[in-house]
């Protein structure tokens, strides 16, 4: 639990004309509590217009209401914040997830984009998420909502969705369909079977995170390939992978003997 003497004023949103009108939903009091304080020291611009500690007095107090923003607990006495999602045909309203959350879930949030924050709660964690949500319009959270729900269902494994956002638009982009991503300093770049290039503002290191698990190899410090777009390995000058794109990447010295397995892993040697 965060010391109440902290100094917060680095975290702190600006004030804004319209109030963010904020339910916290959450079978822990005392997390309800800290959520309430540090919104009230952190995010001035936000107002708590009421609590709940279930599923159930949660469904009651959105209707009663009517919240911009719902900071929601995932287990519950009564269910799961899914659940609570799940009774609603369309969201009206965004959601920032509150979790002590396993690695899968984890893992479909960071897919999905759609934002949570770890108990316990760090204050610049959550004015940083109550910034980014603030900003996204109503339908592309609906968007990452619906990914997030696909994401979580493991029979999706291979099918799973990558959120991707840029200024200009908000993609949804199959696994499959990338290619590889190469990074650019703090951004990265994503190159596509379809042939575009779309870059996002995080570091490699963020999506290295995310697709190991899933078919994805780190080459070199500044690429992440995908292996099933491997076209070829070429020995001469230190080893380099051609992509499906034709596109070469470098392998370090450092991945060419994991590669190597790989490989013969693949081709059950």
């Amino acid at each position: 639990m965060q010391n109440s003497k902290m100094n917060f004023s680095k975290f702190i949103l600006p004030k804004q004309t319209d109030l963010l009108r904020t339910l916290i939903i959450d079978d822990e009091a005392h997390v309800r509590v800290t959520l309430k304080r540090l919104l009230e020291q952190v995010c001035p611009h936000v107002k708590i217009v009421g609590e709940a500690s279930s599923v159930a007095s949660g469904i009651t107090a959105i209707r009663e209401k009517s919240p911009d923003l719902v900071l929601l607990d995932i287990q519950m006495d009564d269910g799961t914040g899914f659940d609570l999602l799940n009774h609603y045909n369309n969201v009206d309203f965004k959601v920032i997830f509150v979790t002590a959350y396993e690695k899968f879930a984890l893992q479909a949030f960071g897919f999905s984009a759609v934002d949570y924050i770890l108990k316990p709660v760090d204050p610049e964690k959550l004015a940083e998420a109550v910034k980014r949500t603030e900003q996204l319009v109503q339908q592309t959270f609906n968007n990452q909502l619906g990914v997030l729900n696909d994401n979580l269902n493991p029979e999706n494994r291979q099918t799973r969705k990558l959120v991707l956002k840029t200024q200009e638009n908000v993609y949804l982009l199959g696994i499959s369909d990338i290619i590889h991503c190469e990074s650019d300093g703090s951004y990265t770049i994503f190159h596509t079977v379809d042939g575009e290039q779309i870059l996002v503002s995080k570091g490699l290191r963020d999506y290295d995170e995310l697709l190991t698990d899933h078919g994805f190899f780190r080459a070199h410090r500044s690429h992440l390939i995908n292996l099933q777009h491997i076209k070829r390995f070429e020995k001469q000058e230190g080893g380099q992978v051609v992509m499906t794109n034709d596109l070469r990447v470098p392998v370090s010295s450092r991945s060419r003997d994991k590669l190597m397995r790989l490989f013969d892993e693949i081709a059950g040697t």
